[in-house]
C-alpha cells in the first residue's frame, strides 16, 4: 500500500496539536473529534473506516468500518482532501493533555501496535485495523482486553499519549514491566503479555492494579505518565457527593473537609 506523503508540525507543550501540510489531492484521515482548524479548498468527507479500503468494493468499505467498530470507535471517520491548487493545511488537537507522536511506518516495518484510543490521525492509505490477543491472561487482564490497535501502511500516522511519554529502547530479551494502563504503543516485535504482580500485601494493600504488563524486545516502547482513566478516575473521586462540596464556604477549607471525614483521596 502507498500512504499519501504529508508534511507536518506538532506546535505547544502540553496541549498540543498537529499541522498537516497537504499538496494538491493529498488527503489525511482523523478520528472524529479532533479536527482543529483548516485552510480553504480543504474537502471535508465522512467516510467508513479508515480509507484505506474504499477502491475495494462494498465488502472493503464494510470490513475497514468493522475492524474499528471492534476497537470501540466509530463505524466513521473523516477525510480532509486538499482540493485547491496550492498547499493546504489542517490541523487536530490532542484530547486531553500530553503529547502527539509521530510515527513512520516506514521506519517501523510498517506496523505499530497501540492502545486503542491513542490514535489522532493518519495520511490517507494508512490502515487502522485490531490487533487480537492469543494469549488469555493478555485478553482478560490487560486493560485493554483482547484488541489493540493495529497501524500498517508506509505513511505518517500519529497517536496521543496523557501527561509525560517516556521512550524506550529494548535490546533482544529485555523486560520492561509497566502499568497496563500507561502502555501507548510498541513495535510490531515487542512481545507483550500480562504478569501477577503477586504477593499479599500487595494485592491487597498496594493501590495498584493486580497485574502489570512486560513487554519483551527486541523493540520501541512508548509509555504515558498519565492514562486518561488514571485522570478521569481522579475527576469522579474529587465531585462532591449530595451536590455540594462540604467545604465551600467554609473558613475552615481543606481542614474542614478532613474534619468532616473527606477522604476522596
Amino acid at each position: 500500500m502507498n500512504a499519501h506523503e504529508i508534511d507536518y508540525e506538532i506546535y505547544g507543550e502540553e496541549m498540543q496539536y498537529v499541522e498537516i501540510e497537504l499538496d494538491p489531492q493529498e488527503a489525511v484521515v482523523a478520528e472524529a473529534g479532533s479536527f482543529m482548524m483548516m485552510d480553504t479548498d480543504i474537502k471535508m468527507d465522512t467516510i467508513f473506516g479508515d480509507g484505506s479500503g474504499q477502491d475495494s468494493g462494498v465488502l472493503g468499505k464494510l470490513f475497514s468500518a468493522g475492524k474499528r467498530l471492534l476497537t470501540g470507535e466509530s463505524l466513521f471517520m473523516t477525510a480532509f482532501l486538499n482540493v485547491g491548487q496550492g498547499k493546504k493545511k489542517a490541523s487536530f488537537a490532542s484530547p486531553y493533555p500530553g503529547k502527539i507522536l509521530p510515527i513512520d511506518l516506514s521506519e517501523k516495518g510498517g506496523k505499530f501496535i497501540c492502545q486503542k484510543d491513542a490514535f489522532l490521525c493518519a495520511a490517507k492509505g494508512v490502515s487502522v485495523g485490531v490487533e487480537f490477543s492469543k494469549r488469555l491472561g493478555r485478553g482478560l487482564f490487560g486493560g485493554e482486553g483482547f484488541i489493540m490497535q493495529k497501524l500498517e501502511g508506509d505513511g505518517m500516522a500519529f497517536v496521543h499519549a496523557g501527561g509525560t511519554m517516556a521512550k524506550k529502547e529494548l535490546a533482544a530479551g529485555e523486560v520492561l514491566k509497566v502499568d497496563t494502563g500507561c502502555i501507548v504503543g510498541f513495535s510490531h516485535t515487542v512481545d507483550y503479555d500480562i504478569e501477577f504482580v503477586g504477593g499479599i500485601k500487595n494485592t491487597v494493600f498496594g493501590g495498584e492494579g493486580l497485574f502489570f504488563a512486560t513487554l519483551r524486545g527486541p523493540g520501541t516502547v512508548y509509555v504515558q505518565s498519565l492514562p486518561f482513566s488514571r485522570l478521569a478516575g481522579r475527576v469522579l473521586a474529587s465531585i462532591p457527593r449530595g451536590g455540594k462540596d462540604k467545604g465551600e464556604g467554609s473558613i475552615l477549607g481543606t481542614l474542614g473537609d478532613i474534619a468532616m471525614g473527606d477522604n476522596r483521596f
